[in-house]
């Protein structure tokens, strides 16, 4: 058992006229604040260090500072302390202590030893709220990346296996003699099913494309005429548009064209299209205004329809949140606006809505340039 009858002031080589100011601020500080010897004893500590650990003062002080050391810490401690008694500051040693109650804490040090009393100044301040949420952070990002590997894990399969079927309706085109066939009604629906057929195909392919390029680099850009998008994409729901009588008017005169990845593009007048198609107002036949603008020198472009729209005070930030679904329409899967905001966003743009129930909705996209 080591002998504490001494006068640690006397050994410090404290002034006994500062002594109570000395003893105020140690005792009044919420760090904890330790003086301990190279035997590996603390020598005085402050109030803070037993309020922690809920140790008493005494226990603090009559066994080893190991003892009270995090088990699986004790290696990394013991070799800070012998850095220490070479006469190496420690700045910023994070440890873990065991309270009296079993609680683990984190403790982040700054020591300075005196050679000539063989002793060592230490200050540590309780991290372990920030140690819990970086472990949450940590936990939270490891879900994050197993979701968006899962994601894509998924994204991969329904591709590889949607291209099965789509070649075999393509081969039975292909097989198909349409000479056969005398209806002109018939031969123009067989023709729309076999255009947008191939079309599916391309997008399929064109969707895998992105996905390995952005595996393997950067999103793929290019200048893209905002017309050529939209017939494409027309023409691809064709009788989505026709069976819901909707009229869509566009303006592209103040800008035709944009640097910005094809999918992405065709993408967003998709999502977008088939959102407003979908979310119309009863008895109220569709229309759709697709424009282009500069303001202020940003490019931009907008996209308005006259349905439902939004209560954007309930909505808020949630509107292109995965999965959020703001009505009871049985087609809706929250999906959409996600991916529009994410293709528009990957690329360093940003998406603004404006909309009041049943006044309809503008999304107003602003790109990168």
């Amino acid at each position: 058992m080591h002998n504490r009858n001494y006068d640690l002031n006397e050994e410090l080589n404290i002034d006994t006229d500062t002594d109570t100011q000395f003893e105020d601020f140690f005792n009044q500080s919420p760090d904890l604040l330790c003086i301990a010897g190279y035997d590996g004893y603390f020598k005085k500590i402050n109030p803070a260090v037993s309020k922690l650990l809920g140790y008493s003062n005494e226990e603090l002080l009559s066994k080893p500072i190991n003892d009270f050391v995090y088990h699986k810490d004790i290696a990394t401690t013991s070799s800070a302390r012998s850095s220490l008694r070479e006469l190496n500051p420690l700045v910023n040693f994070e440890n873990r202590y065991l309270t009296k109650n079993g609680r683990v804490v984190w403790l982040l040090w700054t020591s300075y030893p005196i050679e000539n009393t063989n002793l060592i100044y230490a200050i540590a301040k309780n991290i372990t709220y920030k140690k819990q949420l970086e472990e949450e952070r940590n936990n939270h990002i490891s879900e994050l990346t197993q979701i968006n590997n899962d994601f894509k894990q998924l994204t991969y399969t329904t591709a590889h296996d949607l291209r099965s079927p789509i070649n075999n309706l393509i081969s039975v085109f292909e097989l198909l003699d349409v000479n056969k066939i005398t209806d002109t009604e018939t031969l123009e629906y067989i023709t729309i099913i076999r255009e947008t057929t191939h079309h599916l195909r391309n997008t399929l392919n064109e969707h895998i494309e992105v996905l390995n390029k952005k595996n393997e680099t950067n999103i793929p850009i290019e200048k893209l005429n905002f017309n050529t998008i939209l017939n494409e994409i027309v023409f691809s729901i064709s009788a989505f548009i026709q069976n819901s009588k909707t009229t869509i008017d566009t303006d592209f005169s103040e800008l035709e064209n944009i640097n910005f990845n094809k999918t992405y593009l065709k993408s967003i007048f998709l999502n977008l299209i088939t959102n407003s198609i979908k979310y119309s107002k009863p008895n109220v036949l569709p229309n759709i205004s697709i424009y282009s603008n500069i303001i202020d020198g940003k490019k931009q472009l907008i996209f308005s329809d006259n349905g439902i729209g939004f209560d954007m005070t309930k909505v808020k930030n949630k509107i292109f949140g995965l999965h959020q679904k703001f009505n009871k329409n049985s087609d809706s899967n929250g999906i959409g606006l996600y991916l529009v905001y994410n293709h528009i966003t990957n690329l360093g743009g940003q998406i603004t809505v404006e909309s009041k129930l049943n006044e309809g909705a503008k999304f107003i996209i602003t790109f990168r340039e």
